[in-house]
């Protein structure tokens, strides 16, 4: 790791090959072993593997509730973090539409406050301030990126910040195999139902795993997090603080697409037949594409994001899910971001099952869809045909994201088209 750590640190734009850097070391060290070193270290690493549970406190699962365990609330975001948080701690958040500000916020005014050096953070897409806000965050605060929203791309390209090239389905692996275990899991929920559970809402993606292999967690119980159906359920004992505050969702209303765009959309539409099974990417591209699917017929959707374009063809039956093999009927996501509208729908909807990314955006899951059709957006492509769309040179713009998943899924779906 200290060998690729300073190969790359004079080249920038070779993050991208640090996976590949990896893997040659780890080859070379294998072929200077002994055979029975090689069998040695290698039975090592699976005892550690198969004890994810070493570091956290909680149950396996956290929908099992903990017996006799009830979570301490507080009545303000200060006090919640001020009991967790200490220097040299990893703290994951939970990102994109159910960003719990509020807990970042004091965690940040915290850290430079008490002069807690040496915090990092460890996330997917952040909305509103990021935890690097200025130069004086930056002394004690170093987020690590698993994929970069436009918050931190100037900490990212200025070294305030971290950036991590990997697929969304392979995110989840960093917890389970403790290559980072948080310290602290900051996530906001759905107030608790009859029986105790919350719902994780608008982002399960790797939350559920970040949150079982933490060490300990706070949530934001907050009224206007809708509760969706799926692997979000977290019975509230598995908490260790709770703070209820209630914050209008983050939300993004539709753009109108414009002229290109729609014809785009017009020649991708035309690509895809009725049954197919749909995942659409971020960006107007997509919204233009659904936006033109008005007569087709017996669509499905197994995506990692669900927005707002999807409605208009659910509403109209266009989208019914029926001649999907798996999850028949009900439409597959892993997070979702769009507007109120969006939100209302999927509350307490059980036609919109909300999973893991480690399982909606694994390859193999993704071709047992029939006629999967992937449409994802670009930043640049050459005229061999090699395309971009994390970064524009040496500067990161966004992340891997799950672009590579639904691409090699769907060109492994009978029918299948990957479209870009």
């Amino acid at each position: 790791v200290a060998l690729v750590h300073d190969f790359c640190r004079p080249f920038p734009d070779s993050l991208l090959c640090t996976r590949y850097l990896v893997i040659g070391t780890m080859m070379a060290v294998s072929r200077a072993m002994k055979p029975g070193q090689a069998f040695a270290r290698s039975v090592q690493r699976q005892a550690v593997v198969g004890s994810s549970r070493a570091f956290g406190t909680r149950s396996a699962d956290p929908a099992a509730p903990r017996k006799g365990v009830v979570p301490k609330e507080v009545s303000t975001a200060e006090e919640a973090i001020a009991a967790h948080l200490k220097p040299g701690d990893m703290v994951f958040i939970q990102g994109i539409a159910a960003t719990p500000n509020p807990l970042v916020d004091a965690m940040v005014d915290l850290a430079k406050k008490k002069e807690m050096k040496g915090i990092r953070t460890i996330h997917m897409h952040l909305e509103g301030k990021s935890p690097v806000p200025d130069e004086e965050a930056a002394k004690y605060i170093t987020p690590l990126s698993l994929f970069t929203g436009g918050n931190l791309r100037a900490a990212v390209n200025n070294n305030w910040a971290e950036y991590c090239p990997i697929f969304l389905h392979e995110i989840a692996s960093l917890f389970k195999k403790q290559i980072h275990t948080p310290d602290i899991a900051l996530v906001q929920v759905s107030p608790p139902d009859e029986h105790g559970y919350v719902s994780l809402g608008t982002s399960v993606d790797c939350t559920r795993a970040a949150l079982q292999h933490c060490k300990s967690s706070i949530a934001m119980i907050n009224k206007h997090m809708p509760r969706t159906i799926g692997d979000g359920l977290v019975h509230i004992s598995y908490f260790d603080t709770i703070w209820k505050h209630d914050k209008a969702m983050y939300t993004v209303d539709p753009v109108e697409p414009s002229a290109i765009e729609k014809k785009i959309g017009g020649y991708i539409a035309e690509l895809i037949p009725d049954g197919a099974t749909l995942q659409m990417g971020i960006g107007n591209i997509p919204n233009a594409v659904l936006a033109q699917l008005g007569n087709h017929k017996h669509l499905g959707i197994h995506t990692e994001m669900f927005s707002d374009g999807m409605l208009p063809l659910v509403d109209s039956g266009v989208i019914d899910n029926s001649r999907k093999i798996t999850h028949t009927g009900r439409t597959v996501t892993s997070f979702l971001l769009g507007s109120q509208n969006l939100y209302n729908y999927v509350d307490n909807n059980p036609g919109v099952e909300v999973l893991e990314c480690e399982y909606t955006n694994a390859p193999s899951v993704i071709a047992k869809c029939p006629q999967m059709h992937a449409i994802n957006s670009c930043i640049e492509v050459d005229l061999t045909g090699q395309a971009a769309s994390d970064s524009i040179g040496t500067r990161i713009f966004s992340g891997f994201g799950g672009q590579v998943d639904f691409l090699r899924g769907a060109a492994m779906s009978d029918g299948g088209k990957p479209i870009l």
